[in-house]
């Protein structure tokens, strides 16, 4: 059995899951675009966004940088966030990913503190990381200092009793079916307190 800490399981699910950047957006053409969502012709949308009808039409032929008046202006006129006018459309395809896990078949990798079962593991370009983790350890000695990693982390307690430890706030007893939310880049980590290794679900964010 491989030994790996909880920050390799993250890199473990970003392999292979880079995103294609693809082309620099072209502003020009996602105005034009998100006029004609809206079927609006050249002369309606200037007076929507209030623009001069010969500036919208060079902004969308790429003949004129609008100001930064003039976005706010185009934003609010097609009623979407600044930021969105940058933001290239998502593809509105529904791709109907899924993959099912049978109970004990997701890959293990344990460590001296806990042992994670990875679940969904076959499925690339995840943006969670869910792992059921059998908590071993019983003592806060038997950690090599805090476990720290990006993202943020769900923790639901399956079975048995931990006390969850962070770094800026007092260790916090859970019990089955109690669950917590909180930055993985601060300082955590969690032990078992009942006779038995307790059992808990997380979930990682990887963007």
């Amino acid at each position: 059995m491989q030994h790996r800490d909880p920050k390799s399981l993250i890199r473990i699910s970003r392999e292979n899951g880079e995103e294609d950047l693809g082309e620099p957006l072209d502003l020009g053409q996602r105005v034009r675009d998100l006029r004609k969502e809206r079927d609006w012709t050249l002369e309606r949308a200037a007076r929507e966004v209030g623009l001069a009808r010969s500036t919208l039409s060079k902004i969308e032929n790429g003949q004129m940088s609008p100001t930064y008046d003039a976005l706010k202006k185009l934003a609010t006129g097609l009623n979407i966030p600044v930021p969105q006018l940058f933001t290239p459309p998502r593809n509105a395809q529904v791709t109907g990913r899924m993959v099912i896990t049978a109970s004990g078949a997701g890959g293990s990798h344990a460590t001296a503190t806990y042992e994670h079962e990875l679940l969904a593991e076959s499925l690339i370009r995840k943006q969670m990381l869910p792992y059921r983790a059998r908590i071993r350890a019983r003592d806060m000695e038997e950690f090599d200092g805090w476990v720290r990693h990006d993202g943020e982390e769900f923790l639901y307690v399956l079975t048995g009793i931990i006390r969850l430890y962070t770094e800026f706030y007092e260790p916090v007893e859970m019990r089955r079916g109690d669950s917590a939310y909180y930055d993985a880049t601060m300082g955590h980590n969690v032990i078992s307190l009942s006779p038995e290794d307790a059992t808990i679900l997380w979930v990682t964010s990887l963007v």
